[in-house]
């Protein structure tokens, strides 16, 4: 018979367990707080801000803010020390309008009747300025890793809608609750010109008749309630109005609105009920307004231009044996020609989209850079290329740090690597703009984050899938079923194509065409009522059939299929 262990040994051993098993869940479901919240980074190339720089630096972070930079630093000795031989030390990015943190709802008033088109609720029509973005963040959404993996580390995020979808924050890229993301709020009421289906306003003209309106209203009950806190004798008791009363920080310009406005009569349209009604402008997601520069910079508005970008064809090299090429020029059809010459245009119009910026900083209009169309995977990309199309590696740092900070009012806290400053930091290994370089550290108010150098994978091991030619589609939306043509040319990599469809029946060029395995997505845009409404697709190719979805912005997703005709 074995001999029973003591008893208090057998409770020293269970306490044991339970004090492991207890561990083990925690380290499971949360992250363990480090041992330090000391780091010093050492041996770095530190690019304090844009024109600022010291070789061979150090950082001393202490409780998230930044202690101590330059070439001779203390190292305390319970500092977690980071050896950054060759890398690059750059402050946080700043994401100057955007979504981030904020799941993308499901639009439960879409199929919602409405018994006075001309007068809807006004939650139904995309009104609702009183909501705050801070009741919408969810420390989960996968934005939040997303966006900080390429160096922001701070972004002015805003909630999604239509005409009027709510006030934005500052957040911090990393928290473990709402509260924690959030550093300002509420510091914008953020408006766009979209307008609701099928219920007023529904068009842009709409939109702005209903801005003005409300603006007045709110101006008149803010005029009202004073009057009533003087002296309340006689007079009735003002009525509350959330929608009305969310305007009046933007009457007395405590608030600035911030009003997404991509082209040139969108921004144009802005500027004219900013002038009329007297509010101050952020004005965010600028795709092109190179043609009023002047404009924009006497407005006095606040600018964000934004990095949804369309596909950049690359250069093609010239082909050596220059007697084939004039051959082949010699069988080209006036057809032919006259298609390579709109191609051409079309490339010197896509060109603008990336010498924008550059001709902003030659324009001396200090501008950041916003995200509420950007897909993250294309964010440095994009940035790298911006840099290639003329835009210098300053201006474009200044961008994406000093330049929003002074722009939303952070420059005390954030945008540069000083003493006082939050500990915000992005660490490349080589040089950010450079096309090949990887983050390799993301700080975010001192805490750490190392990201894993993952090689790229395809979605499948198989080679991509051949998408060239034209195909039948049908999609199924809450305005019936659609059908059209998708017609794609060229080769992998650089391919180009048109979309049709039963709605409209106007052709519309797709951009961003990726395939990925059996994987095809690309994008589109159409004009609706006067909006412009961007579409999304991605679909599983199979042989000569697809299945997917597509996705139209505030509208939501909507299933699609498709099979590739015949060659005639």
């Amino acid at each position: 018979m074995k001999e029973q262990m003591p008893v208090y040994l057998r409770l020293t051993v269970l306490m044991l367990l339970m004090v492991t098993a207890t561990f083990t869940a925690y380290s499971q479901n949360e992250e363990l707080a480090p041992v330090s919240r000391a780091y010093v980074i050492r041996n770095a190339n530190i690019i304090q801000a844009p024109g600022r720089k010291i070789d061979k630096g150090a950082i001393l972070i202490r409780n998230g803010i930044i202690q101590s930079v330059g070439n001779t630093v203390n190292i305390p000795a319970d500092a977690i020390i980071i050896e950054a031989d060759s890398l690059y030390v750059y402050a946080g990015f700043i994401d100057g309008l955007s979504n981030t943190g904020v799941p993308k709802p499901k639009d439960e008033n879409q199929d919602k009747k409405v018994k006075d088109p001309g007068n809807p609720p006004n939650n139904i029509a995309g009104i609702e300025p009183h909501r705050d973005v801070r009741n919408l963040l969810d420390p989960a959404d996968k934005s939040i890793p997303d966006m900080r993996a390429i160096g922001f580390t701070a972004a002015h995020t805003v909630p999604h809608g239509r005409m009027l979808p709510g006030q934005g924050a500052i957040i911090l890229l990393a928290g473990n609750s709402p509260d924690e993301l959030v550093y300002k709020g509420p510091v914008s009421m953020f408006s766009q010109l979209h307008g609701a289906a099928g219920i007023y306003p529904n068009t842009v003209m709409g939109v702005m008749a209903k801005y003005r309106e409300l603006y007045r209203q709110a101006d008149q009950a803010k005029s009202y309630q004073k009057r009533y806190i003087q002296d309340a004798s006689g007079m009735e008791r003002p009525k509350s109005d959330r929608v009305l009363e969310a305007f009046y920080p933007v009457i007395d310009r405590s608030m600035p609105v911030a009003f997404k406005a991509e082209k040139v009569l969108d921004i144009q349209r802005v500027f004219s009920l900013k002038n009329e009604l007297g509010f101050n402008l952020i004005l965010g997601e600028v795709k092109e307004g190179w043609d009023i520069t002047d404009k924009i910079k006497t407005s006095g508005a606040k600018v964000f231009l934004s990095l949804d970008l369309p596909e950049l064809k690359e250069e093609k090299k010239a082909k050596a044996d220059s007697g084939k090429v004039e051959e082949k020029e010699k069988r080209k059809t006036e057809v032919d020609l006259e298609r390579e010459r709109l191609e051409l245009r079309k490339e010197e119009m896509i060109r603008k989209f990336y010498t924008q910026p550059a001709l902003f900083a030659s324009e001396g209009i200090i501008h950041g850079f916003s995200t509420l169309e950007a897909k993250s995977k294309d964010i440095k990309n994009h940035l790298s290329k911006l840099v290639e199309n003329g835009l210098s590696e300053d201006a474009a740092l200044a961008a994406l740090t000093t330049s929003p900070a002074q722009l939303l009012g952070l420059s005390a806290t954030m945008g540069s690597i000083d003493n006082g400053k939050l500990a915000n930091l992005v660490i490349s290994d080589k040089p950010y703009f450079n096309k090949e370089s990887k983050v390799k550290y993301v700080f975010v108010d001192g805490r750490k984050f190392e990201l894993e150098d993952k090689p790229k994978k395809k979605h499948s091991d198989e080679e991509d899938v051949e998408v060239s030619g034209t195909w039948s589609y049908t999609t199924e939306t809450p305005q019936g079923a659609g059908t059209g043509n998708i017609v794609i040319t060229g080769e992998p990599g650089n391919y180009s194509g048109t979309i049709t469809g039963s709605f409209s029946g106007d052709e519309n060029v797709l951009t961003n065409i990726t395939v990925d395995g059996k994987e095809l997505s690309f994008s589109f845009s159409m004009n609706v009522g006067g909006d412009t409404l961007n579409i999304d697709v991605s679909v599983t190719v199979d042989g000569n059939t697809f299945e997917g979805s597509m996705t139209a912005g505030v509208h939501g997703s909507f299933p699609i299929e498709g099979e590739r005709l015949p060659n005639k």
